[in-house]
């Protein structure tokens, strides 16, 4: 009898990353809603300021202190430093846009550790999952001219694409796999990126994951919205790469920006990503290469470039004196489409998403659009605007993510809202991350069997299996041993150490298994049951062939 234990599914873009409706949870639920006092506190309107607003919602939020953003600019500096002496992390850039310009663009620390070559506002970075409200940006462009809608089918420009369930293929729109409504499961088709599938094969693969309900369902998925990206740039005759240049990138003059990984590589000035191994922060052996799922998790940028694209947004699409993007194609992406992060109790605020952002009411009764993004191998990004204050940051770093950008975006715009830091985030989201590190599966920390029952002859669970989703997995006797090859043409290998009678365990590292994490292996006749991908994709079982 084989016991199936499931993965914890990450909240990393990317994977990860985190995205992070989680992190979008705890900015919208942790902190307090004003009290009577203090809303009674406020000066008295006059007569003018009494009459209704154009935006009644206006009317709720608590005034800005004089000197706010003047207090967050002032503090800036010393809370990047402070941030990279309790994590370490090597390098970061941060830059803050108000009033149609960028008021602040700076780098610190290194883009590598060891070479001395320092971080600046024109370094780039990958961006990790803040390519989704970017990408976002481009498919507004397509609504601006006439090119699709938001409510366009994906299958209507996808030819071939389908899901589980024959009703939601054929209406599936642009805007749900956007708002990550589709009923795709959480990160789905993310371990089969890590496989070596690229993103024609991994979007094929969808149709075989069963699907929560349609539309009523959030689950943060890459490769949906990376299959709803794809239909849109077909529709307009370009691949996603070069329609995101021609579209966003080109009329906005970000020169350091591009949704291809090569670009990225052959950039001098560039980071590389860092991990911790022995609480030393040390350079990944290989960048990660994100153009599988470019829309969702591909872009590379600078502070600078992007002080650019955030500057169009507070103005709603327009830029240097011309619309870029209409603001009736961008105001969906921007304001709530779905609720992410339920509310748990009666006085906590739910957070929301829109297409491509989270969209969120702060204590103060503000409206925010945010997005985190991280990579495993090193990468953690966060933005996060306030209209209303007509005020926006972005932080970029080299490291895994450790809640480092999450923390200084809230602070600052606790700082612009109210003069001071009214929360812990850096508790907070210490707790969140650290909890989100632990290595995966059910053996991790358990000792082999002292006495182990041998398992039967290697030749007998030698063969080629088959999963639906995750596609053939070959088992093949290596010296005096087994190896498990996985992916398009076996290209992922794992040697297979006996456990206990037909079970074996492999070890790995990649953007969804964090150092240390141990699946089982385990083998029953024809079938085999691979425990990290015994999930909501799939069952974990593969049968020989």
């Amino acid at each position: 009898m084989v016991v199936r234990t499931r993965f914890a599914a990450r909240a990393r873009a990317a994977t990860t990353v985190c995205a992070l409706g989680v992190v979008a949870a705890l900015a919208a639920g942790c902190a307090t809603v004003a009290t009577d006092s203090e809303m009674s506190s406020s000066p008295a309107p006059s007569a003018s300021e009494a009459a209704e607003p154009a935006d009644p919602a206006a009317a709720v939020a608590l005034p800005l202190p004089d000197d706010g953003l003047d207090i967050a600019l002032g503090r800036l500096d010393g809370l990047v430093e402070s941030l990279m002496d309790s994590t370490g992390i090597p390098g970061m850039s941060v830059a803050v846009v108000h009033s149609g310009r960028s008021v602040y663009a700076k780098g610190f620390g290194v883009a590598e550790v060891g070479t001395g070559r320092e971080v600046g506002a024109d370094t780039v970075f990958p961006l990790a999952s803040v390519s989704k409200p970017i990408g976002a940006t481009v498919i507004a462009k397509l609504v601006t001219d006439d090119v699709v809608e938001w409510s366009t089918p994906v299958a209507e420009n996808l030819p071939g694409f389908a899901l589980s369930d024959l009703y939601v293929t054929q209406n599936v729109t642009i805007g749900d796999m956007y708002a990550h409504r589709s009923g795709l499961p959480e990160h789905a088709g993310d371990k089969l990126e890590d496989m070596g599938y690229d993103r024609q094969e991994v979007i094929e693969r969808l149709r075989y994951v069963p699907l929560d309900p349609f539309r009523i369902s959030y689950n943060y998925t890459n490769f949906g919205l990376t299959a709803a990206a794809e239909s849109s740039a077909r529709k307009a005759g370009e691949d996603w790469e070069t329609l995101s240049a021609n579209a966003i990138y080109d009329p906005l003059g970000m020169d350091r920006t591009s949704s291809r990984f090569r670009d990225f590589e052959a950039e001098p000035d560039r980071v590389v990503g860092h991990v911790k191994v022995d609480d030393e922060w040390v350079p990944t052996p290989a960048q990660r290469n994100p153009d599988a799922q470019s829309p969702a998790g591909g872009v590379s940028s600078s502070v600078n470039d992007l002080s650019r694209w955030l500057t169009m947004l507070l103005a709603e699409g327009e830029y240097d004196g011309e619309q870029i993007v209409d603001s009736d194609a961008l105001l969906p992406a921007l304001t709530p489409e779905i609720i992410s992060s339920p509310s748990t109790s009666t006085d906590a605020r739910a957070g929301f998403y829109g297409y491509g952002f989270n969209s969120t009411v702060t204590e103060a009764g503000r409206t925010q659009y945010s997005h985190s993004g991280a990579f495993g191998l090193g990468a953690a990004t966060n933005l996060l605007a306030i209209p209303s204050a007509d005020v926006a940051i972005v932080a970029l770093s080299n490291a895994a993510p450790v809640g480092a950008v999450e923390v200084l975006t809230a602070e600052f715009a606790d700082l612009v809202q109210f003069g001071e830091i009214r929360q812990d985030w850096r508790d907070l989201y210490g707790e969140f991350f650290a909890s989100e590190g632990e290595p995966s599966g059910s053996l991790v920390g358990e000792r082999p069997p002292a006495d182990p029952s041998a398992p039967q002859p290697l030749p007998s669970y030698v063969g080629t299996y088959r999963n639906d989703v995750y596609g053939p997995a070959e088992v093949r006797e290596d010296g005096d041993g087994l190896v498990l090859a996985l992916g398009p043409d076996g290209v992922t290998t794992h040697e297979l150490s006996h456990w206990d009678a037909d079970t074996f365990t492999f070890t790995m590292r990649n953007e969804n298994a964090e150092a240390g994490s141990i699946s089982a292996v385990t083998f029953e006749g024809d079938t085999m049951t691979i425990e990290y991908y015994d999930d909501d994709c799939s069952d974990g079982v593969f049968t020989r062939e």
